[in-house]
């Protein structure tokens, strides 16, 4: 059977498989891990995607800091429906609940650990959390970013602050999942912006 490096990637992260991507220009020599949540499916004002906007970002930020990707894939997927999924992350903000994910990754060796997500009602998906809360973060550096329809971190930052008090938690930054999906050169432009002013690359 054929298969392109594009499904081979996608079958690997299906499987909560660690990817480690080639180091580029980074201007550290940081262990860097790219650990995020992203979701498929029907998009408000995008339709249907099939790469979800913070796998789309995740994946620029470890090609070009050298990192190492890891999916917070959940064992139970969100809906593809988008009205169905609202409803879903509404249920899991409300009750607090920790959704699990499969798989897992060492952190112990890493230095700096990117965090991504989009913005649901405001906040992180809770299967964010599970993953935060499930690791020793201590003396780690953390770095949250997201997309977003329009909220901007919408304060994940300082949440995730509170949830990880022994990390460093260094300034995080947004972008909107429309340009991440429909523009891909001025969303790469962007992270490699945001990556320079944190002396990254």
């Amino acid at each position: 059977m054929d298969m392109t490096r594009r499904n081979f990637l996608k079958l690997l992260g299906s499987a909560g498989v660690l990817l480690s991507v080639g180091k580029a220009h980074a201007a550290t020599n940081e262990k860097i891990l790219v650990a995020y949540f992203s979701r498929t499916g029907e998009e408000y004002g995008l339709g249907n995607i099939s790469k979800g906007n913070t796998a789309i970002v995740a994946e620029m930020i470890a090609a070009k800091v050298g990192g190492d990707l890891f999916e917070i894939k959940p064992v139970i997927p969100y809906p593809d429906s988008y009205e169905e999924c609202k409803t879903v992350a509404s249920r899991e903000k409300a009750t607090k609940a920790r959704p699990e994910f499969i798989g897992g990754v060492d952190i112990s060796g890493y230095d700096l650990i990117f965090v991504g997500y989009p913005i649901w009602y405001g906040d992180a998906p809770q299967v964010v959390y599970t993953f935060l809360e499930r690791y020793d973060f201590s003396g780690k550096k953390i770095i949250p970013f997201c997309t977003h329809g329009g909220s901007g971190l919408s304060s994940t930052d300082q949440t995730i602050s509170l949830t990880c008090p022994t990390a460093k938690i260094l300034q995080g930054f947004e972008l909107r999942g429309a340009i991440a999906q429909n523009n891909p050169a001025q969303a790469e432009s962007i992270v490699a912006d945001k990556l320079k002013r944190l002396n990254l690359i």
